[in-house]
């Protein structure tokens, strides 16, 4: 349903655009940041990423400032330039989500965001299982298609568990039970 919701949505954007009274004059206007602002969106907007996406992903990554903060503020700049940014309420939060998630809610950067610790004496640092609100709002967005990209937990955080990727899923679970029964049967050894 998300991938139909998607495809409706990049035909809106393109349509849009094209068929606007003054079409002629803004099919010419986008070039520079505003053509990479669109086509940011729509890379953005789904786990897939074709090589078309290099030159606008590039430039949109590109944007770093000091803070977090205000890097993520210019960066919602940049997509606010695509004349569709503000057209309904939705593609203003698709903007939104765009800006807060991208690049933020893979495996890695959940693997290392989510890390907390846990105990008094030195503890011992667990991954927390559920994604920031951020994420939640940018791979859930009802114009985002992650369904089949997002990434996935693997046990718990009380059992070392960790974020893979989607693709990696599978793999990872069962590297993980073989690795718990080995130290079960190596713990049982012991007792013997």
């Amino acid at each position: 349903m998300k991938r139909h919701l998607l495809g409706i949505a990049v035909a809106a954007m393109v349509l849009g655009v094209a068929i606007h009274p003054a079409g002629a004059q803004e099919a010419e206007a986008l070039a520079g940041d505003t053509r990479l602002a669109c086509e940011a969106i729509l890379c953005l907007s789904t786990g897939q990423r074709p090589g078309e996406c290099t030159p606008s992903l590039s430039r949109y990554f590109g944007i770093i400032k000091r803070k977090l903060s205000d890097t993520l503020e210019a960066r919602q700049n940049f997509l606010e330039q695509c004349p569709v940014a503000h057209q309904t309420p939705q593609m203003s939060a698709l903007i939104r989500a765009v800006s807060r998630g991208a690049g933020r809610c893979d495996a890695a950067s959940l693997n290392r965001t989510l890390q907390r610790w846990s105990g008094d004496d030195g503890g011992e640092i667990s991954i927390s299982d559920r994604l920031p609100e951020y994420c939640a709002a940018y791979t859930g967005h009802a114009y985002t298609d992650f369904s089949q990209t997002r990434p996935r937990y693997v046990a718990t955080p009380e059992s070392g568990g960790y974020w893979v990727e989607a693709q990696d899923y599978e793999r990872a679970l069962a590297e993980y039970n073989a690795r718990r029964e080995a130290a079960r049967r190596s713990e049982g050894w012991g007792d013997r």
